[in-house]
Formats: C-alpha cells, structure tokens, sequence
C-alpha cells in the first residue's frame, strides 16, 4: 500500500513522537529536584543521583543505537512489501542487545565504587553512588529492550505505542519517586535515595513488560529466537557502530563546550547550562518530526517511491520551521522571564541574556538539521551521518571554541561555534539529499 504524505499522516507520526520525547527530560528534572529535596545527605544524594545518572546514559547511548537501525531496516522492508522476509531480525537484534547489556552490568558490578573513584566521587558521595548503582543497574536491560520494541514499532511507521510506553513509564516513577523517597506514613518508611532507585527499576520494569504485551498483541513480530543469523543482522550491528561513533563526537561537541564554560567562570556556566537545557528542550520539540521523517522516509525509500520521499522532505521541513518559528516568537515574547524560571541570580541572568538570542535565532537552523537527520537514519545513512558529524565537531566546532577562546569571545565564542556546528551539520545533509534524489526524481 501506498504511503500517504499529508499533515494528517506526518502529525499522527509526529505528535506522539514528541510528547515521548518530551517525556524523558521532564522525567529527568523531576527527578532531580525530589532527590535534591531528600531531608538527610540531599546534596550528595543529588550528586551521587548526578554521577550514576549520567554514567548509566553513555552506557544507555553506546548499546541504545540499535532502535534507530532496527527502525531503518523494518520500515524499508515494510515499503518494499517484504516485511515476512525480516522477522527473524527484531529477536536476533533484542537477544544481541540483552547479552551485551548483561555483559556490561556483570563486568561493572563487581568494580562499581573504582568506576566513580574515577569519575571523583569520594566520601559519602561515593557510597551513595555505589548503593543507588547497584539497584539502579538492574534496570539497563530492561531499558535496552524497551528501546528495541519502540524502534520495531517506529519502523512499523506507530509512534502511538511507544508514547503509551513513554507517559507510564515517567508517571509511575514520578509517583514512585515521591512514596519510596519520602515514604507514606503508616505504609513505606523513606528510603530516600535508595528509594529513587527502586522507583526507576520497577518504573522500567512496568515499561518492558508493556512492550513485551504490545509487541506480542498488536504485531505479528516473534521474540522466539530462530536460526539461522539473518542477512540484515550485520548491517544492523554496522549502522550501530557508526551511529555510535557519531554520538561520541556530538558528546565531544556537548562537553568541550561545558568544559570552556566552566573555565570562564561560575556565572557563565550557570549561564551556558540555562542555554543547553533551553536548546535541548526545543529540540524534543522539532525531534518529532525528524522521527515521522525516519519513519516514512525508510518505508518510501524501500518502496522505491522517490517522488514520495522528495515530497516528505518538503512538508516535514516546512512543519519542522512552522514549530521552530513560534519558539523563536516564544523565546523574544518571554526574553526575561525564561530566564527567571531558571535562576534568580543576577550576574547569571546576565550572563544568560547576552547569548540567549543566539540560541533563540539559530532554532530554524536546527530545524533542518534534525529533520535530514531523521530522513537519513531511516533511509540507513548511518556513515554519511557519522561522517557529517565528525567534519561537523572537528572542523567547525572545536576550531571555533578555541578561536573564540584566543579572540576573547567568551560565551559568545560558544555559542557561535554551536551555530556553526550545526550549520555544517545541516547544510552537508540537505546538500547530498538534493544530489542523491533529484537524479533519481527525474528518471521516475
């Protein structure tokens, strides 16, 4: 059957995308304020909550690439009309996740407090890290499996059911945070942080087992694993690889720009880390339709409808912009109080103000950029994707921080070379999209 491009088609993929995507960071601050809240230790509860958190997501991001090659690979050979011939794939692609994961967690348990020793943790910091590790770590299998499902039913063009996944899953922890962390008199004595960790565990726990039912209810994917290894599996563990080395180098761009921020002084981390959280923000908002754009633009590329694809480019970009250009209508209207919402200290708020309209004027730019990103995964571009975005970080971005550095731009310098980052990044996709498909358009 014939995918249909129109605004009902593109939005019924793209608004459950966002409210998913949406889902994780407002999962994320609520968390972080209710540990930050712990009546005993809550400063290093926070940071140990802090340290494990973000040691969890680089391993989450080196084994999490596979739901976007697993999205390409299904939703190309549902367009071809040959989705039978890949069935096999999705429980070969779980099991390899699962293993791996297993395989991480058995070889970090056992050296957990000389993992935070390197990342600084000493005292009653480390101990927290250590204790709310070794409950929280249960829960990386579960969470790799539960990105595998939501990347077959992406590529099975459903974002609906990922989104159902998504809201009970930051629901039920929230709800859990605050009866395990501050307990209910009578009921649960306060486990404060340990508490926050067995909230995410049973909260990804509840998250799996709502895949698992929906994947066995609503598709005619098996999870039973059969041999022999299918054909597609190779591609999928190299799509993985490339996507991986392509998040190390946007990671190199995220924390090269913190690590500058930082030597400039307080203020103006305090600043930067205000800008980041607004621009990460945005970004859930455009991500939806880059992921409607993965979606349809694996399924059309598979069924050879280039015509189609030429098509989705264009309304999802023009979608994408319409979205961008309220924000950036948002961001002028509540210049000041955005700020507020983050911080009340002047020499901040400063700071913040004198770049916040970069920020705010390089969101179409962005739009772009995220868009083709989303077309491009689904297409399974996952080199020229790498590619990208390594001449993207070491040509233009980095050369630019230390530019700015040497010219004393301060957090300008920054900021510029966030633009620029993305201006390459944007610019290289738009440019090999046009020269690969108009041939191709032409000739149909």
């Amino acid at each position: 059957m014939k995918a249909e491009i129109n605004f009902r088609s593109i939005n019924k993929l793209a608004i459950p995308a966002t409210v998913a995507g949406i889902a994780e960071p407002l999962l994320s601050i609520t968390d972080t304020a209710i540990v930050g809240n712990i009546p005993v230790d809550g400063l290093e509860s926070l940071a140990a909550a802090g340290i494990v958190g973000s040691f969890l997501s680089m391993l989450i991001w080196i084994l999490g690439q596979t739901r976007s090659a697993i999205s390409a690979i299904i939703s190309q050979y549902l367009g071809a009309g040959r989705i039978a011939e890949v069935k096999t794939l999705p429980a070969q692609a779980i099991f390899l996740n699962i293993g791996l994961s297993i395989l991480v967690l058995l070889s970090t348990i056992f050296v957990v407090e000389d993992i935070f020793q390197l990342l600084n943790a000493t005292g009653k910091i480390l101990d927290y890290c250590v204790s709310y590790y070794s409950i929280r770590v249960w829960g990386f299998p579960l969470t790799l499996f539960v990105f595998a499902v939501m990347g077959i039913f992406r590529g099975l063009q459903n974002t609906y059911y990922p989104m159902l996944i998504a809201i009970v899953g930051a629901v039920l922890n929230v709800g859990l945070d605050f009866a395990f962390v501050y307990g209910i008199e009578g009921l649960i004595e306060p486990m404060y942080l340990e508490g926050a960790a067995w909230a995410s565990l049973l909260a990804q726990a509840v998250m799996a087992i709502m895949a698992f039912v929906l994947l066995v209810t609503k598709t005619n994917i098996s999870l039973r694993l059969k041999l022999p290894v299918h054909e597609e599996l190779g591609r999928l563990v190299v799509m993985s690889l490339n996507l991986f080395v392509r998040a190390l180098a946007l990671n190199t761009a995220l924390i090269l720009a913190v690590r500058e921020a930082t030597d400039l002084g307080p203020k103006f981390i305090g600043a930067h880390t205000i800008a980041v959280n607004i621009w990460l923000f945005s970004a859930f908002f455009i991500d939806g339709y880059a992921a409607a754009g993965n979606i349809m633009g694996g399924r059309l590329l598979g069924a050879k409808d280039y015509k189609g694809l030429w098509q989705l480019a264009k309304k999802i970009v023009y979608y994408g912009l319409l979205v961008s250009v309220v924000l950036v209508v948002a961001g002028f209207l509540f210049y000041k109080p955005i700020g507020l919402l983050f911080s009340k200290e002047a020499v901040v708020l400063n700071a913040f103000y004198a770049v916040f309209f970069i920020v705010i004027l390089g969101l179409p730019m962005n739009t772009i950029a995220f868009v083709f990103d989303g077309i491009f995964k689904g297409m399974g571009e996952m080199k020229y994707l790498r590619n990208t975005l390594l001449a993207a970080t070491f040509l233009g971005f980095v050369p630019v921080v230390f530019l700015g550095k040497y010219m004393g731009w301060g957090l300008y310098g920054i900021w510029i070379a966030f633009t620029v980052w993305m201006a390459i990044r944007g610019g290289a996709l738009v440019v090999k999209f046009i020269r690969k498909f108009r041939p191709l358009l032409q000739n149909h």
